[in-house]
């Protein structure tokens, strides 16, 4: 006498859950034997001299893939050894999910190393990818996405891209900021605009110190204050900033300030004076050049009615000139392979600008900031021997003192 289950025979049944009880064992196995293996191979990549192996084993590259061989036991048991049936189905559209999902997962793993062992690179400061990754990445999981509906629908991945077309308006507009930032991030690395290790300034985004990260939507920017500023990919296409590499490859960076000096100051300088400046080592060689050419050209000039006008002398801002970019030759601080000058600027009711336009050879803040102030510091101070005043407004103090005393007897 024979007993029927939803069309199975007692037999099929228990045939049916031997079988099933078995592919579950084997997939147990062969999920065991896998994780072993993966040990083994961690263990032999950890005593290697490469690095690239190592990466493998931080993002679990071959830990991710070996989930794979329970689901292909399971896909091989559905289609060759279960009796047909709805479970046997499932079961098979089940599995093959899981090799597609664990393929790609282990093909994004396997970037997140790639990229890794990128920036252990020098170049990878110049061109960074990560944004270029993280776009690859983001297509890798949309594809996954679509051949697993695919295979569960038992339909063409290219039917479902077809029927994907149609919400074009809606994906933009769900992605836009990520679609915005990898094309910008494209742009960024093509035309070397920007890098890991920049210092860019972006006053819109409060952003003013080095750049510590580089993604698909965003660029993080460490500020000298030590706050973070955090800066849409797309702005650094549509916005200006300033990116100050090209100081730092120079070699050398600028200094550019300039001293107000009182023109009420400004002078000829007598024969004594004259004298007493040549004790100044910056000078000796110029001021002896320049009396020379001097006495020259004004012997040219003898018996003319007009030689007391048209004589040469020397002034005391020239010769100041002319010491401070000696001073800057000899200044152990200046790189003395960049532009050096020193100028007069335009007159202004604070004086006459006397600018320094030069470059320190240490580029430190902390450093640059001490030698420009050294050199302000002694420029500032030896002005008074050139018989130059240094422009300074009055302050409460100064107009205190040019205010009559109480005790001074009425007029």
């Amino acid at each position: 006498m024979t007993f029927d289950f939803l069309g199975f025979s007692i037999a099929g049944i228990v045939a049916y859950a031997i079988a099933a009880v078995a592919t579950l064992l084997v997939a147990y196995l062969a999920d065991l034997l896998a994780k072993r293996f993966i040990r083994i191979a961690h263990s032999a990549f950890h005593r290697t001299r490469n690095e690239w192996d190592d990466l493998l084993v931080a993002h679990n590259v071959l830990g991710v893939l070996s989930r794979i061989a329970p689901a292909l036991v399971l896909y091989a048991a559905a289609v060759a050894i279960l009796p047909p049936s709805e479970f046997a189905h499932f079961l098979e559209r089940l599995a093959g999910a899981a090799i597609i999902l664990t393929a790609f997962l282990s093909g994004g793993a396997l970037l997140s190393a790639a990229l890794d062992a990128y920036q252990k690179q020098p170049v990878s400061k110049r061109q960074p990818i990560r944004g270029w990754v993280q776009g690859a990445k983001i297509v890798l999981y949309f594809l996954a996405a679509i051949f697993i509906i695919a295979h569960i629908a038992e339909k063409s991945p290219w039917g479902i891209v077809t029927m994907l077309g149609g919400l074009t308006a809606f994906l933009l507009l769900i992605f836009r900021d990520t679609i915005l930032g990898f094309v910008a991030g494209i742009q960024l690395a093509t035309n070397n605009m920007v890098s890991k290790g920049d210092w860019i300034e972006m006053p819109k985004f409060g952003a003013d110190g080095d750049v510590i990260d580089i993604t698909i939507n965003t660029v993080k920017v460490q500020n000298w204050d030590m706050t973070i500023s955090t800066i849409p990919s797309y702005a650094l296409i549509s916005d200006s900033f300033k990116n100050w590499r090209g100081m730092t490859e120079s070699g050398g960076r600028r200094i550019k300030r300039a001293i107000c000096l009182d023109m009420g100051s400004i002078a000829f300088l007598s024969d004594e004076a004259t004298q007493r400046l040549s004790r100044f080592e910056p000078l000796r060689e110029y001021l002896k050049g320049k009396m020379d050419d001097i006495k020259v050209h004004n012997q040219s000039l003898a018996g003319d009615d007009e030689d007391a006008a048209s004589s040469r002398r020397l002034t005391n801002i020239g010769t100041f000139r002319a010491y401070i970019k000696e001073y800057l030759r000899r200044h152990s601080d200046i790189h003395q392979n960049m532009t050096l000058i020193v100028r007069q600027l335009a007159p202004t009711p604070k004086g006459l600008p006397l600018e320094i336009y030069a470059f320190s050879s240490d580029q430190a803040w902390a450093n640059y900031e001490g030698i420009q102030a050294d050199i302000f510091d002694h420029l500032l101070a030896i002005a008074p021997e050139f018989g130059l005043k240094v422009f300074q407004e009055p302050s409460g103090g100064d107009l205190q003192d040019l205010a009559p005393s109480q005790d001074s007897p009425a007029e």
